[in-house]
């Protein structure tokens, strides 16, 4: 039996990129090489490692593109939640997705880049997931194995993984990688249109439901062009 809690990852990939610019002028952020790929390739690559057999990619700006360069995997199968009329945000587009989606199903950013630790990240999540406890769970790091991390933090977690916020004007331990495993009673009564996952991630909090595991490799903030040549340094000397 697969260790894995799903066999289906959805990924973010609509967004405009504002943040990596010029490079997104004229190319969705997904497309931008980092190390000689595409950042939504290692996203992918990282997902058929973990053998995820699908993949659900949410499309908006300079959807053609992306959607051409999806098409063409073969693992994991890519399906298409097309959001060219509307861009929905993350918590609408996971509402747009859902019908194409188990339950629970891991979902991610389409620029992450991170190393393993002991386990793949999926592996991770996938034992530490409880659904009779959890809505989310989130893969969080700390600070010193979050590359061109320059923040203060997401997240604080309490002795049985369960996470609060940041506190106004302190720095918190733990920041979001992006990754997390998500149950369909996450996505229940949700609005409709666009709206953050922020606005379900606080129901949970408030329940006791949205908890956190702590990654123990080490991942990198891939959000401007400036940060592209320092990770590639840090990859080329693994």
């Amino acid at each position: 039996m697969s260790e894995l809690a799903s066999d289906c990852a959805m990924v973010m990939a609509a967004g405009f990129g504002k943040r990596m610019r010029p490079l997104t002028a004229t190319q969705p952020k997904p497309l931008v090489k980092v190390a000689g790929r595409h950042l939504i390739d290692h996203t992918l690559d990282e997902l058929a490692d973990a053998g995820i057999a699908r993949a659900v990619v949410n499309v908006h700006y300079l959807a053609d593109a992306l959607e051409a360069h999806v098409r063409t995997r073969k693992i994991p199968a890519v399906e298409i939640s097309d959001e060219r009329e509307e861009l929905l945000e993350t918590g609408g587009g996971m509402i747009r997705a859902q019908d194409r989606l188990p339950d629970p199903f891991f979902c991610l950013n389409s620029d992450n880049i991170w190393l393993d630790g002991p386990r793949d990240v999926f592996t991770e999540l996938s034992r530490g997931w409880d659904p009779d406890e959890m809505d989310a769970l989130l893969l969080m790091v700390r600070h010193h194995n979050a590359r061109n991390y320059r923040g203060e933090g997401d997240f604080y977690l309490d002795p049985l993984g369960r996470i609060t916020r940041r506190e106004p004007g302190r720095v918190a331990p733990y920041i979001f990688t992006g990754i997390q495993l998500v149950s369909h009673r996450l996505l229940r009564d949700a609005p409709a249109g666009k709206f953050s996952t922020n606005l379900l991630w606080e129901r949970a909090i408030a329940e006791g439901r949205l908890h956190g595991l702590v990654h123990t490799g080490e991942w990198f903030e891939v959000g401007t062009p400036e940060a592209i040549a320092p990770t590639e340094a840090a990859l080329a000397e693994r």
